[in-house]
């Protein structure tokens, strides 16, 4: 790789960096390709990405962002997976690791917060943000279908009332 391609890797790991809201930095030891395609298969559907990176380009790429204080978790066989969504990078990644243990948690950031392992597990447990936005959608629709129900409960009773009359005569 020559110092171009590594200055076009660094400007583009910054401009990555400046995009998302979620980086969790992984150690991937012994994944094949199979398994390195699945894992980026799974992390694409959920709105994800997963990046191998070179660590001291990513270090030379996270001086002056928030994430910062990741850079010393760039040691050996490091990925990071990202997104813009703040739980959906989290999700996959730690569902991932516990299917194959060769995918290691090791930390990560939500914009300028650092997570721990711990922190990142318990993130991956949170519903996303289309889940929080369908049960958010699904609550402002719970009175106005509880109203309709009740005006319509008496319309209902008085046509049964008819209907019996009817049946006697």
């Amino acid at each position: 790789m020559d110092r171009t391609q590594k200055e076009d890797l660094v400007a583009s790991l910054r401009a990555t960096f400046d995009e998302t809201n979620m980086i969790v930095v992984t150690h991937y030891t012994g994944l094949t390709v199979a398994e390195m395609g699945d894992l980026r298969g799974q992390m694409r559907e959920a709105g994800a990405s997963f990046k191998v990176t070179k660590n001291r380009l990513t270090r030379l790429a996270l001086e002056g962002t928030k994430y910062e204080g990741l850079s010393e978790l760039f040691t050996g066989p490091t990925a990071i997976a990202y997104s813009e969504d703040a739980v959906a990078a989290a999700k996959v990644a730690v569902k991932f690791s516990k299917q194959n243990e060769k995918l290691v948690v090791i930390g990560g950031a939500l914009g300028s917060e650092m997570l721990d392992v711990d922190a990142v597990k318990a993130l991956a447990t949170l519903p996303s943000l289309d889940e929080l936005r369908g049960k958010i959608v699904g609550l402002l629709n719970a009175p106005a279908t509880r109203i309709a129900g009740v005006l319509q409960a008496p319309a209902g009773q008085v046509a049964r009332v008819i209907a019996a009359h009817a049946a006697q005569e």
